[in-house]
């Protein structure tokens, strides 16, 4: 996503841990329970053979076994009732598509806590793995992914903490995330960037074979690099994930750019003519979602795509979540399947292999931008 300026939170992962005296070690490892059983519950919606589409069964969602001392609000269970339904919902979408999961599994851990009077914050990582079903046989064997989540308690006067809410902190799209993922407008200045074409959706799209040993550039380089830093971000470059309004996705594609032979263009930070990024300097189209593209067209670097499922192992996706013209996240494809199903991997929520037919079942609605690098 569009890189913004950044936010120094007032406590963090490595923060000392200030606790009420009521919160003690045993409290916490319930918040951490409450919490991977939520995260849990999200993903298994999306899994097959789960949920609605088990005629005659109903699955026992994991929060509900949790009351006494620390369980959701009630608004806040409503709240996770909502999200399942959205979520089998995303499932039927993905089955039509011809995507489907055979299992999944969902860890979180407890990365700190704070408390102040009644209300406590917990932050917490969830790391999820799904495993794609074999319906065309070519499908990458997991999907996986890191996410962020801050979860606020209450406590009512006998004691007792209630989740009353839970914010995303990434600024990113998870395979299981409802929420509406964050967007940004760019200030272009007093150029007149360049357009990028929207790409349809449509599974219908004519052959457009990428040559990957062209010599131009070392594709697999670019696949192998997203590989090993999509979730161990690479300490040669800045972690703009969690940065306010933005994050790392463009950050990271043109990491992987660069390490399979795009060259810097050196200049003013913000001419997104040029493009260049280090441990010490970034250009906005180095970063930025929209810069990237102006640059990346006008460099005549990338041509576009009039079909995202034309996308091969190195080529640029970017999605306007909100169509407003202003694009809000950038992701490199990682592997294309015999069939012809584009894979991405991207940072901001750090996601490896994850199918485009995922995307648009998640966010139907949005506009897509598909570029040949």
């Amino acid at each position: 996503m569009v890189a913004g300026a950044a936010l120094v939170p007032n406590w963090s992962a490595g923060a000392a841990v200030t606790d009420d005296p009521t919160v003690d070690a045993a409290t916490k490892a319930t918040f951490q329970k409450l919490a991977d059983a939520v995260f849990t519950d999200r993903t298994q919606a999306l899994v097959d053979g789960t949920g609605n589409d088990r005629p005659g069964k109903h699955d026992k969602k994991l929060t509900s076994r949790f009351s006494g001392k620390v369980r959701l609000s009630g608004t806040q269970s409503r709240s996770e009732d909502s999200a399942l339904t959205e979520l089998r919902g995303r499932k039927s979408r993905l089955a039509q598509l011809g995507e489907r999961y055979s299992s999944a599994s969902t860890s979180v851990t407890l990365n700190a806590t704070q408390v102040k009077g009644r209300s406590a914050r917990v932050a917490v990582t969830e790391t999820t793995t799904l495993t794609y079903e074999k319906v065309r046989g070519n499908e990458p064997k997991t999907t996986g992914f890191q996410a962020h989540h801050e979860l606020t308690f209450h406590a009512g006067k006998h004691g007792d903490w209630q989740l009353t809410g839970i914010r995303d902190t990434d600024d990113g799209v998870a395979v299981n995330q409802v929420a509406s993922p964050s967007v940004a407008t760019p200030d272009a200045g007093d150029d007149n960037p360049p357009v990028a074409p929207r790409s349809s959706t449509a599974r219908n799209a004519p052959a457009k074979a990428k040559n990957l040993a062209s010599g131009t550039y070392d594709y697999k380089a670019m696949a192998a690099y997203a590989k090993k830093y999509w979730s161990n971000y690479n300490p040669d470059y800045p972690n703009f994930n969690g940065q306010g309004a933005g994050g790392d996705c463009t950050n990271f594609v043109s990491q992987s750019l660069k390490a399979g032979g795009w060259k810097h263009v050196p200049g003013y930070t913000n001419d997104f003519h040029k493009w260049f990024g280090n441990s010490e300097i970034q250009s906005d189209s180095f970063v930025g979602v929209n810069e990237f593209s102006w640059f990346a067209l006008s460099s005549k670097r990338v041509t576009s795509l009039p079909y995202v499922y034309q996308l091969d192992v190195g080529d640029v996706l970017q999605m306007d979540f909100n169509r407003d013209g202003s694009k809000d996240h950038s992701m490199i494809v990682t592997y294309r399947s015999p069939q012809g199903v584009p894979y991405v991997s991207y940072h901001s929520t750090n996601t490896y292999n994850r199918s485009v037919a995922s995307l648009i079942a998640s966010y139907p609605t949005a506009y897509y931008y598909a570029y040949r690098t």
